[in-house]
This record gives C-alpha cells, structure tokens and sequence, in this order.
C-alpha cells in the first residue's frame, strides 16, 4: 500500500507531518520524528521573543489549551540550531509583523529548509498569527514568494478561513494550511481567575477535529491549491477522514500527547491496513472522496 503523497511540489514519503508546536524548537527533538513524512518547525521570527509566563499550558476534558506566545530564539539563532539536521523533509514556519518582515525571514531560512509555512493562525499572539490584517495576507505571500524560490504554504485559523485562504491564493501560495488552534480559555472556579497567564489561549486535541474536517471540505471547494489538514488527529481514521475531506497531507501536534512520539510510525502501518481493507492500492485515491456533491 503506497502513503506517498504530495503537496504542491514537496514530495513526501507519507502524509504525516509533525506540526509546528513545542516538539520541534531543537534539531534532537524534530530528528526523534523520522517517521513522519515531514516535520514542521518551531514558529520563528526575525527577532528573539520570549512568550508568555507560567501556566501557558492546560489539560482539559477533551484536549489541551494552551498559550506559549510565539517563544523562539530569532532567526539568526535557529539557523544554528537546524544546521544539518537529519530529516527528510523540512518546513520552516515563520511569522511577521507585516510583509516586509515576513519576506525577510522567508529569505533567511529558505537555505536550511525544503518549503515555507507562514504562521497566519496563531489565535493568541496579538498583531501576529491571527491577528495579521486579512487585507494584508495576499500581499504578505506575494512578498515572500518573490523572495524565495521554494514552496510557500499558508497556515490559517478558523478567524474568516475562507476569505483569508482566497486572498492567500491569490497571492500565490502553493498550500492551505487549516486550522490552527481554536481560541479558547479556562477559568479556575476556585479563585474565579483564568487559568492561563495570557487569560485566552488556543485550544487543540480530538475536541477541534469537526471543525478541521469542516474547514478542509469548504477550503478544497474554495481555492484551487492543496490543502493540509490539522486537528486532533491522533488515529489513521482521522487521517482518511481529513483526506476525504480534500486534505493532500496532514499534521499532527497534540496527537504526540495521546499516542506517544511514535504516532508518526503507528499510524502509517495503521493506514496501510486500512487501504488493503478498503481496497485502496495509494492513500492519494482517498484525497477528496467525499466529493463536492454536498457543498
């Protein structure tokens, strides 16, 4: 049974990515994942930022909610630490606070990486992520483009997914990354405070994964550009599910905190026996099976 797949021109062995999150901040960490088809680094800025105070993170009922704040060394600095790393595939995810920003950062790390994920998404780091005005995205992904010679995929929350993922191809991205967490928060009824430092956070785990799904099936009908599919993925159903959805590829994050740092392995003799079962002979015969009948 064949896993191999592609997302635009990125080429991987299976459809499993790690996402970008707290297991990929180190070059040991993200070479633990050799399993995975790809991996997917720490978010990166152009400028060291250290992120939020202590508790950032917090295990719920159904997921995990959390509120890092982008933490990450700078540019400069990472590139030291990915020099030579041994994965197949890598994806350096980078944010900015405007297009010029985001160019720059996209030049600098386009030499240690095989695509470019603009982290549109992040639902608690103010002007950042989420916050990066939509009438600036098709201008954000033109410039970094422009700037670099690799793939260039957009990571995008449920804030306005459709509009911001059109104004992302018309910028001429290669790939929808969709979604990020999901804004959320806690509050401890003890004391009658929120739980996290930053008060609002993002939440993940098997609790987002409908709306992931949602959002997939609309985007795939929406641009005319591969689809990347994230949120509570933790078993090889999710991942067909997504792909009939119209997904190319898929990432996992908070899946490693159900599964174990095997998941990427796990899922992959998973899915080829689904495939066999199913009477598939290549996981790309699933993408978009569930047709556009519906929409």
């Amino acid at each position: 049974m064949c896993l191999e797949t592609s997302v635009g021109p990125l080429k991987m062995k299976n459809p499993l990515m790690l996402a970008s999150g707290v297991l990929d901040m180190t070059r040991e960490s993200m070479e633990r994942f050799g399993e995975a088809g790809a991996v997917v680094t720490k978010s990166i800025g152009m400028d060291e930022r250290r992120g939020y105070g202590n508790p950032s993170v917090v295990e719920m009922e159904h997921g995990l909610l959390n509120a890092m704040g982008l933490p990450n060394p700078g540019i400069e600095e990472y590139l030291k630490e990915i020099e030579g790393i041994k994965v197949e595939k890598i994806i350096g995810s980078i944010f900015g606070k405007d297009e010029s920003e985001f160019a720059e950062a996209a030049k600098k790390i386009e030499r240690a990486v095989d695509a470019i994920e603009m982290n549109m998404s992040c639902p608690h780091a103010g002007g950042y992520g989420a916050g990066f005005p939509t009438d600036r995205v098709s201008d954000a992904v033109s410039a970094v483009k422009e700037s670099v010679s690799i793939p260039v995929f957009v990571k995008l929350g449920v804030e306005n997914i459709r509009k911001r993922a059109r104004a992302a191809a018309d910028g001429g991205a290669d790939a929808i990354v969709a979604i990020n967490t999901v804004r959320a928060m806690a509050i401890d009824i003890e004391t009658a405070r929120p739980i996290l430092s930053n008060k609002i956070g993002g939440y993940s785990g098997p609790a987002i994964k409908p709306i992931g799904v949602r959002c997939v099936y609309e985007l795939s009908g929406e641009v005319d550009i591969p689809i990347i599919g994230v949120g509570g993925i933790t078993t090889a159903e999710d991942v067909i599910e997504y792909m009939m959805a119209g997904a190319s590829a898929v990432q996992i994050g908070s899946g490693i905190y159900y599964r174990g740092e095997g998941i990427f392995g796990k899922i992959s003799k998973e899915l080829r026996k689904w495939l066999k079962a199913h009477g598939y002979e290549r996981i790309k015969d699933v993408i978009g099976a569930a047709g556009a009948d519906a929409r």
